[in-house]
């Protein structure tokens, strides 16, 4: 009974810092988890190369802050310059990232749809192509680890009792709900939306309607790449190291994530990555930070037992507005 009391003692004082550090860890699983939403509601699909996407997307920014002569022994003056560089590694991430998504769709996957492969097939070539990636941006990165400079340092902007929140924090938790609202508008409001609920719903009534298949599982790639690719350089702002293997491990997170929210489900990735990361650090806080992921997948399988769909449990071709 002292043991437990003092664990509880222990998170209740730290509860909200706990929360804060949470929430913003699970702004960045929330949209890395977007694109193993986007291809699953779409191809029931479980694109486990996405994982190397979003590190491709840590490269590409990194290597062009490199390019521009910063390193992580830079200071970056004034907060026009910050933003520019910012902004600059951003567009190179999501261009890295988008463009590595789409080249897998059309080598890897693209191929086995018109040989109408069975799902086994497109489990393994994923698989696959997730290895070729991480292998072959290891052998040209000499499987070192590359750093970011650190472009926003942290620093308090509000605090209440034992609670504080960080300028970094509120910029990924911002960021995060700011792209969620604008893809969950864009899926829900658009033309090309309604195209992709259309063939996520049913893909043979969809291109009978006049729907281009192909297209449709294009830009839902694109867009799943662009999303790892803002979430690339959150991490390298709240991480600042990455390295051809840093996707692997933070992939399982947001797959994770994506099936605790109800994979499938757009506004469930989010709910999934944000409960994922308060559950990590709560039971951080009370077992202890080296039971950080144990609770985290306990919680997933335990959630799962009642509700098996996950939380929301909605697949994007039912998915409105």
């Amino acid at each position: 009974m002292h043991y437990l009391s003092e664990h509880f003692s222990s998170l209740f004082r730290d509860f909200g810092q706990l929360t804060t550090t949470g929430l913003a860890q699970g702004a960045i699983y929330a949209l890395f988890a977007l694109g193993y939403t986007l291809v699953y509601g779409v191809l029931r699909l479980i694109n486990f190369a996405h994982s190397e996407v979003f590190m491709v997307g840590t490269f590409g920014a990194v290597l062009t802050w490199s390019a521009l002569g910063l390193d992580q022994n830079s200071h970056i003056n004034g907060v026009g310059s910050v933003v520019l560089y910012l902004l600059v590694g951003l567009l190179a991430a999501v261009i890295a990232s988008g463009g590595t998504a789409i080249v897998v769709e059309l080598t890897a996957y693209r191929p086995l749809r018109r040989k109408n492969a069975p799902p086994l097939v497109f489990l393994i070539t994923a698989i696959g192509a997730s290895t070729v990636l991480s292998e072959l941006v290891g052998v040209l990165s000499d499987r070192s680890v590359r750093s970011s400079p650190i472009f926003v340092q942290p620093h308090e902007l509000i605090r209440v009792g034992n609670t504080s929140l960080t300028n970094v924090q509120l910029i990924l938790i911002v960021t995060a709900l700011v792209m969620m609202v604008a893809l969950d508008l864009f899926i829900n409001r658009t033309r090309l939306g309604r195209g992709v609920r259309a063939v996520a719903q049913n893909p043979d009534s969809a291109a009978l309607m006049g729907v281009n298949k192909n297209r449709v599982i294009s830009l839902i790639f694109l867009i799943g790449g662009l999303m790892a690719g803002v979430a690339a350089v959150m991490y390298m702002m709240k991480i600042g190291t990455t390295r051809y293997d840093s996707g692997f491990y933070l992939g399982i997170k947001a797959f994770t994530a994506a099936v605790l929210g109800g994979i499938g489900n757009l506004r469930g990735a989010l709910l999934g990555g944000l409960l994922l990361g308060l559950v990590e650090n709560y039971g951080s806080g009370f077992f202890g930070s080296q039971w950080h992921d144990a609770v985290a997948f306990a919680a997933l399988v335990l959630i799962l037992l009642f509700r098996p769909t996950g939380l929301l449990g909605e697949s994007l071709g039912r998915a409105r507005a």
